[in-house]
């Protein structure tokens, strides 16, 4: 007699209603639900639904770029030799043969020319992390303009910005790594950086390139930290990421049955697997595309990296080039104390480098502790309904485009036959107007929406007809919205300013409040006082004014 019966295999017949024997894929199915709950786990995850709506790709773009960095990249690591002892190449590359370089150097040419497929992988990685970044920035914009940072959001808000800046400094240690001419003149900026630090600059320096620049060290410190220690985090950052969101769900966009606790779209499987899967094959297609037809980082036309050499149009990649801006606008000043020297000109710009992104990561708990909102938000927010924080981040982006042209100001010059000191110029005034107007013309936009909703809701949708009414005035014919339209213009939160408390105290007392308290309330004024926000139509304002619209219908003269 078996020891347990009820794992007899069962049969059933289509005839007699007996089961039959279970296929090979079905056994191993069963026997790895038996050990990990596999198919318990599935069925209460796979019902999940996800909002339907083009800006939630963006996220996946930078998902899916991530995965073809990791393929791609393990690829190349099988041919890549992260050494700097000198070699005398001799390969297909004839405009080189001959010339001493380092081992990085030839393997990254002979991964070019000599491996089957070598330069379009190479191609792939690199546009794959140039779209990595760009997505990864716009994703979190998206965020930012519709204030899904908010609770219970904050962590996934701050993985997110680490996987960004990791993601930037991977991607600089990236196109390090083949030790051509252009990547060497990145490393001597970053060492020119990290030496200005007082004090500890000389050591760090040194640590880092394991004597004087550039050392025998370097790359292969790079390559262990590009291909083992970022990406590892990263990974458990996107880990964090991703079940944070599962966990919280998703937020959606305010309309009909939607409501601040649900979630209205398909369900994970089958319907969101099929289109996220064909989304990752046409990410992959079109990157792949772009690294056949547009060539980057050509590495042969640089030469090998050589301390007493630059090569011109120096350009990092994009999304590290606002660091060469804040360089190349700073003026050359320099301190001179005690036999030592202060080199303002690197240092400043140094320090400004993780104030520009920190600002903008920082900026939700800043919104949080002027609200004092600590209710649960899973709508998203149009961002003229939040007009503050909406010109807040425009100003940024501007910030950051204004800094960008900085660090090409020797490209528009060139390229538009323009004064290199004109563009500085207009760059370092840009640095400081540029946000400001930006946010003010911003902030004035989204106010001009506000206000236009407004009006809708009062009067209804223009139908661009003007009638005559019997007394001779002249009207515009509207008509009236929908309950969906007006649930979607009035389902949004809108705060009221915060007030400072009387003077003096029930005892007569002069109340004295810190300044942080102070600050709040003039903050709180400024965000959503009457310059800051348009209120709001109530329900008996729509009310009045859809009876006048009614009786305004009525007057009218009737048609035969």
């Amino acid at each position: 007699m078996r020891a347990f019966p009820e794992r007899r295999q069962r049969f059933r017949d289509e005839g007699s209603g007996r089961r039959a024997p279970a296929g090979k894929g079905e056994t191993l199915a069963g026997w790895f639900d038996g050990r990990v709950g596999l198919f318990t786990m599935a069925k209460a995850n796979l019902r999940k639904v996800f909002p339907d709506h083009w800006s939630f790709l963006i996220g996946e773009i930078a998902l899916y770029t991530f995965i073809i960095i990791i393929l791609t990249g393990v690829y190349l690591t099988l041919f890549f030799k992260p050494a700097m002892n000198e070699v005398v190449y001799n390969g297909r590359w004839t405009p080189l043969n001959g010339v001493r370089m380092s081992q990085a150097y030839a393997s990254t040419l002979d991964i070019s020319f000599d491996v089957r497929g070598g330069l379009l992988m190479r191609q792939v990685h690199h546009w794959a992390a140039v779209v990595f970044i760009a997505s990864m920035i716009v994703h979190m914009m998206r965020t930012f303009f519709n204030g899904v940072f908010r609770k219970p959001r904050e962590i996934n808000w701050l993985s997110g910005a680490g996987l960004l800046i990791l993601g930037m400094f991977d991607g600089f240690m990236g196109y390090s790594l083949p030790d051509d001419l252009l990547s060497g003149t990145g490393l001597r900026f970053m060492e020119g950086a990290i030496l200005s630090i007082p004090v500890i600059g000389t050591y760090l320096s040194f640590f880092l390139f394991g004597g004087q620049f550039p050392g025998m060290s370097i790359v292969p410190r790079l390559f262990t930290v590009h291909v083992l220690l970022i990406p590892g985090i990263m990974l458990g950052l996107l880990a964090l990421h991703m079940i944070l969101l599962v966990y919280h769900k998703h937020t959606h966009h305010p309309g009909p049955g939607r409501r601040n606790m649900n979630i209205v779209g398909p369900p994970l499987w089958p319907v969101y697997v099929a289109k996220s899967g064909g989304f990752f094959f046409l990410v992959f297609a079109v990157t792949t595309l772009m690294s056949a037809i547009a060539q980057i980082n050509p590495i042969w036309a640089y030469g090998p990296y050589r301390p007493d050499k630059v090569s011109t149009d120096a350009q990092p990649d994009w999304y590290m080039g606002y660091s060469e801006g804040l360089i190349r606008l700073m003026p050359g000043w320099e301190i001179n104390l005690w036999g030592h020297t202060l080199v303002l000109g690197v240092l400043i710009p140094f320090l400004i480098f993780p104030t520009v992104l920190l600002v903008i990561w920082l900026y939700p708990f800043l919104e949080a502790w002027i609200t004092g909102d600590r209710r649960e938000h899973h709508f998203n927010e149009r961002p003229r309904n939040a007009p503050t924080r909406t010109a807040f981040g425009a100003a940024w982006i501007a910030l950051y485009a204004v800094l960008l042209a900085g660090g090409g100001n020797d490209l528009l010059a060139t390229h538009f036959h323009l004064s290199i000191n004109a563009i500085t110029w207009a760059c370092r005034i840009g640095f400081f107007v540029a946000p400001v107007v930006v946010f003010v013309i911003t902030k004035r936009i989204c106010l001009g929406l506000q206000h236009k909703d407004r009006q809708k809701l009062l009067h209804g949708r223009e139908t661009g007809m003007i009638q005559r009414l019997p007394h001779g005035e002249f009207i515009d014919v509207h008509e009236p919205l929908s309950p969906a339209e007006k649930y979607t213009l009035t389902s949004f939160e809108q705060y009221q300013p915060l007030a400072l408390p009387p003077s003096v105290d029930e005892a007569g007392v002069t109340r004295r409040l810190p300044f942080k308290d102070r600050l709040r309330v003039r903050l709180s004024r400024s965000y959503f006082g009457t310059d800051g926000q348009i209120a709001k139509p109530t329900r008996e304002q729509v009310e009045e004014h859809e009876r006048h619209e009614e009786e305004v219908r009525a007057e009218e003269p009737q048609r035969p």
